[in-house]
């Protein structure tokens, strides 16, 4: 059985880097340039995954894929969710409503995380703190989901594996 975690998020929000982070290989990414309103906030974009793995400390080989963040891809969401054992949700916290972007990406993979678990990565908030890691948690709570959130850097190794080791204990206490 091989072990798949999820990373998905909105566009931006720095997938494809904690991916490129944490990987032992040069990750695969289908990135290609923006076209549209999107080249305004980045050069290129995820059209259908990014890939890379992980060995833990016990061995065992966790298989990282990144979902495109743009809604008009979602059909490889669903594609890419097959087989997964959990959702690591990175929210860019500088865009102008990260809470919607959070609900919005709980609601698009609900029936995911209701049969896994998932962790929210919280980035960018070295660019703004307009909203707070208790905001986050407690729109949690009105929604009835208890999942840890943390702040990271998708660029840091440590902040990475933070999310990937707090998904792996929130499913073995499942």
């Amino acid at each position: 059985m091989m072990d798949k975690i999820i990373f998905t998020g909105p566009m931006g929000a720095g997938k494809t880097t904690a991916i490129g982070t944490i990987s032992e290989v040069p990750p695969i990414a289908t990135e290609v340039p923006c076209t549209d309103e999107t080249k305004l906030r980045k050069e290129t974009t995820t059209v259908a995954l990014d890939y890379g793995y992980l060995t833990l400390e016990d061995n065992n080989r966790v298989h990282l894929y990144g979902t495109p963040g743009q809604e008009r891809f979602n059909y490889m969401w669903t594609i890419l969710c097959r087989g997964g054992i959990g959702l690591v949700l990175l929210v860019d916290n500088a865009k102008p409503e990260p809470l919607a972007d959070l609900v919005f990406y709980l609601d698009a993979f609900n029936d995911f995380i209701q049969q896994t678990s998932a962790v929210i990565g919280v980035t960018r908030m070295d660019i703004s703190r307009q909203v707070t890691l208790e905001d986050y948690s407690n729109k949690l709570l009105e929604r009835k989901q208890i999942l840890p959130v943390f702040e990271v850097d998708a660029r840091q190794p440590n902040d990475v594996k933070i999310l990937i080791q707090a998904l792996l204990a929130s499913l073995q206490t499942d």
